[in-house]
């Protein structure tokens, strides 16, 4: 159907509409102004039951979100998260207690800035080989590695790694990392 009969069809459907409406006695328009009110208010309940619904689901979203930044915040496991690049997007208190850095400066540091020179070609090659496209693993890889504190003095970890992908961002690397040395255990 053409678009211009389209248009007579619907304005000829609205004409004979209004012919009927206007045909109602005042007893029918009462009714239907009834049936209309009474419609609204039950659509407005449904409403506000659904709303409260809403609030209380938001409020269990938050005692979650809450409970999760607790665990990550303060876990005995540094937690750290990498972008492709290899700097840190995140860091949890832990992380930042064992590298000797305030959190804040430690966004976006190169990781690689805190493992010792000699395991920075092991680093480097794990980096790669876990970012590499395609490649995403279910299960972490999990190594060892000398790292530095701010202060130069270094500690013995334990890394497990793993890649995460999301559909609206690039892929990142989730480090749980372990302080290893004797005084830590």
């Amino acid at each position: 159907m053409s678009k211009q009969k389209n248009l007579e069809r619907r304005k000829s459907l609205r004409a004979h509409a209004e012919a009927m409406v206007r045909d109602l006695s005042a007893t029918d328009k009462t009714i239907l102004t009834e049936i209309l009110t009474h419609e609204l208010l039950v659509h407005k309940v449904e409403l506000e039951m659904q709303n409260e619904e809403l609030r209380r689901a938001q409020l269990v979203i938050e005692e979650a979100r809450d409970r999760y930044i607790d665990l990550y915040e303060f876990a005995p496991v540094a937690y750290i998260t990498l972008n492709a690049g290899g700097t840190i997007n995140a860091i949890n208190m832990t992380g930042a207690l064992q590298l000797g850095m305030d959190r804040a400066k430690l966004i976006n540091q190169r990781f690689s800035t805190f493992v010792s020179d000699t395991d920075k070609d092991r680093w480097y090659r794990l980096f790669i080989s876990l970012m590499k496209p395609g490649t995403q693993q279910d299960y972490p890889q999990k190594t060892r590695l000398t790292m530095l504190r701010q202060d130069h003095s270094t500690f013995d970890a334990f890394l497990c790694c793993i890649v995460k992908e999301t559909s609206d961002s690039p892929p990142l690397l989730r480090i749980a990392l372990m302080d290893m040395s004797p005084n830590e255990q």
